[in-house]
């Protein structure tokens, strides 16, 4: 396993670009005025990065790629919490599964940045042999709510998308109506209410979407353990290609 640092400081600051200054009226008085500038923002993360047995960065092969949102629990600057559950747990005892697999870190205390998460995933995308129309994006807790809330910003950029326990706005349900979805959740989830995650999926479907809800009635918040141990979850992730679009 390799992890892949960006060595930028860990702030996001405002660096004016250069822009025309808006003309003032300098009359006595109170009168309105406007101003403008281009701002850009500089944003910095840190991720756990697998690459599947017998990988070949310059081989014809483009691999599947994998993205993991972890859970609020596994937030901070050590990488080795993010490896607690889902993918990053399995990979290391499973040199063959077969996606690239990239897995973020949130700050201590902090939401999932999609400015960020975008930046990633170019680098990625620039420097891996990854497969564009063969990308998808899972998490659990803190992670599915912004797996749909990633997917919601930027459905073009994913394949297919699996949130565990999450949750999101029905207002943004249509956005995500063109992909395919399956999300997780325990009936007995007292964190994140599996009745928001319902809201959520029957929003999809009545704009016409493709998402589907597993139920485990026994089983509270941490249902991540049985739906990342259910190979048919990566079995049918492969199976989804990002469909072509019109230019």
């Amino acid at each position: 396993m390799r992890i892949l640092n960006w060595f930028c400081p860990l702030v996001a600051c405002a660096l004016l670009a250069g822009c025309a200054q808006q003309k003032w009226s300098l009359a006595e008085g109170q009168h309105p005025q406007a101003y403008s500038a281009q701002v850009t923002q500089v944003v910095a993360g840190k991720f756990l990065l697998f690459l599947p047995a017998g990988f070949n960065a310059h081989a014809r092969t483009r691999y599947p790629l994998l993205i993991f949102l972890h859970g609020s629990g596994e937030a901070g600057d050590d990488l080795e919490k993010v490896k607690a559950h889902g993918p990053p747990e399995i990979v290391a005892s499973r040199a063959d599964f077969p996606f690239i697999v990239a897995s973020p870190q949130a700050a201590t205390g902090s939401m999932f940045d999609p400015v960020a998460l975008n930046v990633m995933l170019d680098e990625l995308l620039a420097r891996l042999p990854i497969d564009k129309d063969r990308v998808y994006l899972t998490g659990l807790s803190l992670g599915g709510i912004w797996s749909y809330g990633w997917a919601v910003r930027n459905p073009e950029r994913f394949a297919a998308i699996a949130p565990v326990c999450g949750r999101w706005e029905p207002e943004d349900a249509c956005k995500l109506k063109d992909m395919p979805i399956w999300a997780f959740h325990g009936a007995l989830d007292d964190s994140v209410p599996i009745d928001d995650d319902k809201a959520m999926v029957a929003a999809i479907n009545a704009c016409g979407g493709h998402a589907k809800l597993s139920v485990y009635p026994e089983i509270g918040h941490d249902v991540w353990d049985v739906a990342y141990g259910d190979p048919k979850l990566y079995e049918w992730l492969l199976q989804q290609r990002r469909p072509a679009r019109t230019k």
